[in-house]
């Protein structure tokens, strides 16, 4: 066997197992990206309109934050800036991950990493214990973003089918799943306690207030994320232990 054919035959097994640990991901995205549909069709898009947001978006809280500002007809300006501040991290994670990665990794396949970088994929991809190979992320992102667009396909199509109320009681599902993730944190860690504190409160007062709750969504969603990130920057800095 020649070393080529070594190297296809080891790229198969990474990706193989990248396939497998990307299964737990891809049935979470699939209850999630449910919601995702369910909300899009009653904000007035189609089924196709919504299953191509995912297809090339893959992000849960952007594609959120988006139908927001479709709904309230917002500027691509105002999309750009809301998508840039909230996935703004994707770019620290893709830095982080490069990290993992062989030198002889070409450029090319790093950016097909970083196409499919999300939080959980990041998760599993990080705590590899020697070299990733970028097979093993191709399989864990292929998986997991079928579970994401056809959860948005079949909620979008049963959002559709269902009746409006009933389809706006599902719609709560998302805000479900960021209080199961932010709850369990906040009880341990101070600091991720108080952050939201100041989000939640942030953000009903851009609600309600006389003149804030004037301010478009979009970038009113910017206005508190940037707010909320200065104030835990402030409030809890980051010690730089030196080597």
């Amino acid at each position: 066997m020649t070393q080529t054919t070594e190297s296809r035959v080891t790229d198969a097994a990474y990706f193989v197992q990248g396939l497998l640990d990307g299964i737990p991901i891809c049935l979470g995205y699939l209850a999630v990206s449910f919601a995702f549909g369910i909300q899009a069709t009653s904000m007035g898009l189609s089924v196709f309109e919504a299953t191509l947001i995912s297809i090339t978006n893959v992000t849960s809280a952007g594609q959120f934050a988006g139908l927001s500002v479709i709904a309230s007809c917002g500027s691509y300006l105002e999309m750009a800036g809301v998508q840039f501040i909230i996935n703004l991290r994707y770019m620290l994670m893709s830095a982080a991950i490069s990290q993992k990665l062989s030198p002889k990794v070409s450029t090319g396949k790093r950016m097909l990493m970083a196409c499919g970088m999300t939080d959980e994929i990041f998760g599993i991809c990080i705590s590899r214990p020697r070299e990733l190979v970028p097979s093993y992320c191709y399989g864990a992102t292929v998986i997991s973003v079928a579970g994401w667009v056809l959860g948005t396909f079949l909620g979008a199509f049963s959002g559709e089918l269902l009746p409006h109320s009933l389809s706006e009681a599902l719609g709560v599902a998302l805000y479900g799943m960021f209080i199961a993730i932010v709850v369990p944190v906040a009880r341990e860690n101070r600091a991720v306690l108080i952050t939201a504190i100041i989000a939640m409160a942030l953000s009903t007062l851009f609600s309600f207030a006389p003149l804030l709750s004037a301010i478009s969504p979009g970038l009113r969603i910017i206005l508190v994320t940037l707010i909320t990130a200065g104030a835990a920057a402030l409030l809890f800095p980051i010690e730089i232990k030196e080597a």
